[in-house]
Formats: C-alpha cells, sequence, structure tokens
C-alpha cells in the first residue's frame, strides 16, 4: 500500500523532507547488514512502494537507490511562502539517494502571518483548486493507495489554517481513503502569542475530518535531544528528526503477528480507533542513543519492554525519569494520588534480531485497557526481525490512550481565558471568522477532554 504525504506548512515539509531521509536509511543502510540479500531486497521494495514513486511517464523503473534516476517521493508540497519548499527540495538532492517530483509543490509569496484564520479562511480557499489537482496526480500513480498522511504544526498560521482546510478538502475528495493527521503540540512556554488559538481551532476541526491523530509534543521532543542525545544546542531540525525517527518506526513495513498482514495504515486505523470518538494517538519509541553512544550501548528485549510499558502507565514521554510508582490497579483501587494512564488500545513494533521470542504478555494485561473494549481488540503486535535505522533493537508503541488528556485541557484553558478577554479575537475575526466558531472549537475539545477522562 502507498502512501501519499501532504506537507503543510514550515514545519510539515521540515519534518516531511526528514522521515523521507530516515526510511531511505532504514532501507539501505546498517540494518540489512546481517539480512540475506533476498530479505533486503523484499524490504525496500515495500518501502519505495509505500514512500516513492519507483516509475517514471516514460514507463522507466528504479528499483533501487544505486540507479542513476532517484526514487521520488510521493509527497505534496504546500506553503505559503517559497523559502523552506525550495530548502527541501535542495536538501533532498544533496542526499544523492531520493529526491521530490518538481510538479508537486504549491507556494505563493505571502504568509499566514501566525493567523489561523487567515490560513483558513483566505489561503486555504485559493489554494485548493490547483493544491487537489496535485493531490490528484499523486493518487494516480499509486498502484495500490493506501491513504494520506498529512504533517503540520499547530502553533502556525499555514501548517494549521490552510492545513485544516485542506483535510477537510481530502476528505470531502476522497471520503473512503485513510487520513491521518500527524501534528506538532507547541512548547507549553509558548511559540506563538495566538498559539493556543491556533491550537484549538485546528484541532476541533482536524477531530472532524481526519480518522486519526498523531501527536508529538515539543517539550517531550525536546527533552529526548537534550537528556538522552546529549545535544546542547537543540534546533528544530534535531526535533524533527527523532519525529521522523518515530514516525518511521510505525510507519516502515512490520507483520501482524495475527495475520500476517503488513502495518498498512487502514490496519492500523482498525486496530487503534475503534470508536470515532477516540482518534488522538501518540508514540512512544525506545532506546534514544546517539550514534556515538551506541558503540558502548546494550539493550535486552526484557529490558526495552519493561521500561516502555512504565512509560505507557506513567505517561512518560521518553524512558530517563521515568516514575516507577506509578502501578496498575484493578479498576476498583485506582488511586487518584498516582492514578496509571488508561488506553483505549495499543499496538506494539518490535524491530530487530529475537524479537519473534520476547515476552509480550504484559501489554496484555485487561487492566490497562477500558471496561469496554474486548480483549482481543485492545492489544496488537507488529514484528520486522531487521534492525531499525542504527539499533539492533526498537521498539514503538503506538497508543491510543489518555496521554493527550494533561496538555488538551491546558490548551484549552489558556484560549478560554485570551478569548473571555477578547485578546486578538479580532484579528480573527476579520478574515471570516466568528465568535461563534472559537465557542464550537471549546466545546468540541471539552467534549474529547471528557471521553478520553472517563476511559
Amino acid at each position: 500500500m502507498s502512501l501519499v504525504t501532504v506537507q503543510l506548512g514550515q514545519c510539515g515539509n521540515q519534518i516531511g523532507g526528514q522521515l523521507f531521509n530516515t526510511v531511505v536509511e532504514d532501507a539501505y543502510g546498517k540494518g540489512g547488514l546481517g539480512c540475506s540479500k533476498k530479505e533486503n531486497t523484499l524490504y525496500q521494495d515495500a518501502v519505495l512502494e509505500r514512500f516513492f514513486n519507483t516509475e517514471e511517464p516514460s514507463g522507466e523503473t528504479r528499483v533501487s537507490c544505486s540507479q542513476q534516476v532517484l526514487p521520488t517521493a510521493r509527497a505534496v508540497m504546500v506553503d505559503m511562502e517559497p523559502k523552506v519548499i525550495q530548502q527541501t527540495i535542495q536538501e533532498s538532492k544533496k542526499s544523492g539517494k531520493w529526491r521530490y517530483c518538481e510538479k508537486a509543490q504549491f507556494c505563493q509569496k505571502r504568509g499566514s502571518g501566525n493567523n489561523w484564520a487567515h490560513g483558513y479562511g483566505h489561503h486555504g480557499p485559493k489554494a485548493r483548486d490547483a493544491v487537489m489537482d496535485i493531490v490528484q496526480r499523486e493518487v494516480e500513480k499509486c498502484d495500490r493507495f493506501g491513504g494520506f498522511l498529512s504533517l503540520m504544526s499547530l502553533a502556525g498560521g499555514t501548517g494549521s489554517g490552510v492545513g485544516a482546510y485542506l483535510t477537510e478538502c481530502l476528505r470531502e475528495e476522497y471520503p473512503h481513503s485513510f487520513l491521518v493527521n500527524q501534528i506538532v503540540w507547541p512548547y507549553g512556554t509558548g511559540e506563538v502569542i495566538v498559539q493556543n488559538f491556533n491550537a484549538a481551532l485546528t484541532l476541533s476541526h482536524l477531530y472532524q475530518s481526519a480518522d486519526a491523530i498523531i501527536v508529538f509534543e515539543n517539550d517531550n521532543l525536546h527533552k529526548i535531544c537534550s537528556q538522552l542525545l546529549s545535544i546542547k544546542n537543540i534546533s528544530f531540525q534535531d526535533i524533527n528528526s527523532v519525529i521522523s525517527q518515530e514516525l518511521a518506526s510505525v510507519l516502515q513495513p512490520a507483520a501482524s503477528v495475527d495475520n500476517g498482514r503488513t502495518n498498512s495504515p487502514g490496519e492500523l486505523l482498525e486496530r487503534l480507533v475503534p470508536d470515532p470518538q477516540y482518534k488522538l494517538l501518540n508514540v512512544r519509541t525506545i532506546p534514544h542513543t546517539s550514534e556515538r553512544a551506541l558503540a558502548f550501548s546494550s539493550f535486552t528485549w526484557p529490558g526495552l519492554l519493561k521500561h516502555l510499558r512504565q512509560m505507557l502507565i506513567a505517561n512518560a514521554g521518553m524512558e530517563e525519569g521515568v516514575d516507577w510508582q506509578v502501578k496498575v490497579h484493578s479498576r476498583d483501587r485506582r488511586l487518584s494520588s498516582a492514578d496509571f494512564t488508561s488506553s483505549l488500545a495499543n499496538v506494539l513494533f518490535l524491530r530487530g534480531k529475537h524479537c519473534e521470542s520476547t515476552d509480550i504478555s504484559p501489554f496484555s494485561d485487561p487492566r490497562l485497557y477500558s471496561s469496554w473494549v474486548p480483549r482481543d481488540a485492545a492489544f496488537s503486535v507488529f514484528r520486522q526481525q531487521r534492525p531499525f535505522h542504527h539499533y539492533e533493537k526498537y521498539a514503538s508503541l503506538l497508543s491510543n490512550s489518555q496521554a493527550p488528556v494533561g496538555p488538551l485541557d491546558s490548551l484549552v484553558g489558556k484560549a478560554w481565558n485570551m478569548f473571555a478577554s477578547r485578546a486578538y479575537v479580532h484579528q480573527y475575526l476579520k478574515y471570516g471568522i466568528a465568535e461563534e466558531d472559537f465557542l464550537d472549537s471549546f466545546a468540541t475539545l471539552e467534549q474529547v477532554i471528557s471521553n478520553y477522562s472517563n476511559l
């Protein structure tokens, strides 16, 4: 199954470039050294089919990255300013392993000024026809179209405003296709003064149109870069690199333990989103280690999975500093002082040697899950014996759980306070957004918070 990636705004385009770099490095890098030629070829072919167009209009086929004509990313690039798109295209060319299609970009000369309403009400409608034409061309290149992956941030104007509008357009044009949005949650301390308005409006609209929303929080990503990767001067490129690695770890080919099916978007959504009222997903991965430190590190599957399970129940974004005092209790004994994070569904990805023999039963504990979810539907496992990227063993957990409740509750509270004082509201009203739109967004998100809190 092929994914068409829609890169929206500065953040979405930068993450997209790093994501394609990561999947190519994984497919053609050191991870394949211990595998047979046949195993490597099958894996590489699956990666190419999922993320790249490997056929020229003339019919010339590109089988591997070593050939002169490079694989072309299945991507649509959208931004209201050309600078980031041009930089991302140039960086892909420098890799020498893949490239973007030069006719799959839409950009203008003026941005959205961090104003969601400007992006949603002005730039979005103007861009619709041109962007949908590019999307259609990319979809038609797929032999087996599996759905859309949209990459965007919540804080700005283009990624959030234009992104929310185009997500609605994708749903309208492709009502039966799978549509997953990956979003970057802004820093709690603030990147943009109106980020809470932008984030609330974006999330409420995505909740109506996307099948699932994968959340990455900048605060957690920053800690991973600082504490685990030992990066001193952390840049957005460093943060985007962590996002792309975690995304790739759940999107790269793997087979289900249950039925042998691959981790296509439809297969994952069937397991993770049993009810459309619950569509906020997050990713936890382990280990996070710099390449320099990897040579002196040794990991075991029992150790990795013990930490990953504790990260899940303690709602920790990384293994370092996880609260081991949080325990799983039966429903009638849950403690408010150290309550664990309840889940609707979890999908575990194991990549590396001997992953088929490790014990995964702790993740099947029925106490981890909401009582109304059938036991055989709450937990799934996908395995890939080929090492991932530069890690010999790597585990990822894609979860539908209560984890977003805290950040979402904080965001809505801050947005309410700004709205109550009418701070900056006039900047949104002049682009066609009414005060009722703010109230509807807050009401939608408060219902989401209530639903997850009652799991």
